[in-house]
């Protein structure tokens, strides 16, 4: 069953421009009008209980996107459906279907402690007392809130913000929720912690989670598909794995030797050093040029061998060149 659906998409951006070699008096009764198309006839489909990356350099049309998904922008041509509702004229009744995290806007309230900014929110959602404290309850045992709970937000650090930030959102049990950078500022643990907790809400509580991040750690570890999007239109919508699959251009061979090398022999097309030390050395495989399992082949004959690893080209680096091709 599809939660989102969005067809044949358009937002354009209207503002006036002033000619810079004419006077103050001629721009203020001649300004023209400059149209920026953010969003160009994109399509497409998120099934409920999907995790689902949102993808694209900056200014590709991202935010413009999530805000008219969830009515705050209204669309110039198109069709937007989102939990069986229209954004814009439904937008009272889909804000209880829907949950939102913005990691550079806070929705809590910064001198008030946690509990109540929590419980406030489930009053605005028209949530029972009983409803509320027992959803408080079930929040603060899954995100580890139970140490800051009476703290006043101002006082959490980071992470623990970001803990209570997608708690909130999650208080009025929403069908899905819209991420905006959720880890952006977080240390490497913090970034695990809060990704591992995503998933089990997506898992437990079947919550559809549509990801905007340029972090490809959060896409990959949280992610099972990728919608990117270049320019205000859209260039891939696939699975993350065929993803990786089908754009991996590289590879690289990591040799540990049984002895110190000493000699470096002159490779196959398609391979090259990218490392030459005594005890470790590293090929790149063009895998446009040559198969992996002919490059071992070639390597084992040339070296005497202890361990022999293969890293595969991130997923950092192969949306970063379908950025640059787009």
């Amino acid at each position: 069953m599809s939660i989102v659906e969005v067809k044949n998409l358009s937002k354009i951006y209207k503002y006036k421009v002033k000619d810079k070699d004419k006077g103050f008096i001629y721009n203020l009764f001649n300004e023209k009008e400059k149209e920026v198309r953010a969003i160009s006839n994109i399509s497409f489909t998120v099934e409920e209980g999907e995790t689902v990356a949102f993808i694209g350099p900056n200014g590709a049309g991202k935010s413009t996107t999530i805000k008219m998904l969830t009515g705050i922008l209204y669309p110039d041509k198109g069709e937007i459906s989102v939990c069986g509702l229209t954004p814009i004229k439904d937008r009272n009744a889909l804000s209880y279907n829907i949950g939102t995290v913005f990691g550079q806007r806070s929705q809590l309230l910064p001198n008030l402690p946690l509990t109540e900014t929590m419980e406030m929110f489930g009053a605005m959602y028209d949530m029972e007392k009983n409803a509320i404290n027992k959803r408080i309850k079930e929040l603060s045992k899954l995100f580890g809130l139970e140490e800051f709970l009476d703290q006043p937000v101002r006082k959490l650090s980071l992470g623990q913000r970001m803990r209570a930030e997608i708690a909130l959102s999650l208080l009025h049990r929403p069908r899905i929720i819209f991420l905006d950078e959720p880890t952006i500022g977080l240390d490497v643990v913090s970034k695990k912690s809060l990704r591992d907790l995503l998933l089990k809400i997506n898992k437990e509580e079947k919550v559809t989670i549509f990801l905007t991040s340029h972090d490809t750690e959060d896409i990959q570890s949280i992610c099972d598909r990728c919608i990117i999007i270049s320019k205000g239109k859209l260039i891939i919508d696939t699975s993350t794995k065929k993803l990786l699959n089908d754009y991996l251009k590289n590879k690289s061979i990591i040799i540990t030797p049984n002895a110190e090398f000493t000699e470096y022999p002159d490779l196959l097309d398609g391979m090259s050093y990218t490392k030459k030390d005594k005890n470790q050395i590293i090929v790149n495989i063009d895998l446009e040029k040559i198969h992996t399992q002919k490059a071992l082949q070639h390597l084992i004959k040339l070296f005497d061998i202890d361990d022999i690893n293969i890293d595969n080209e991130s997923l950092e680096s192969i949306i970063r060149s379908i950025y640059e091709k787009a």
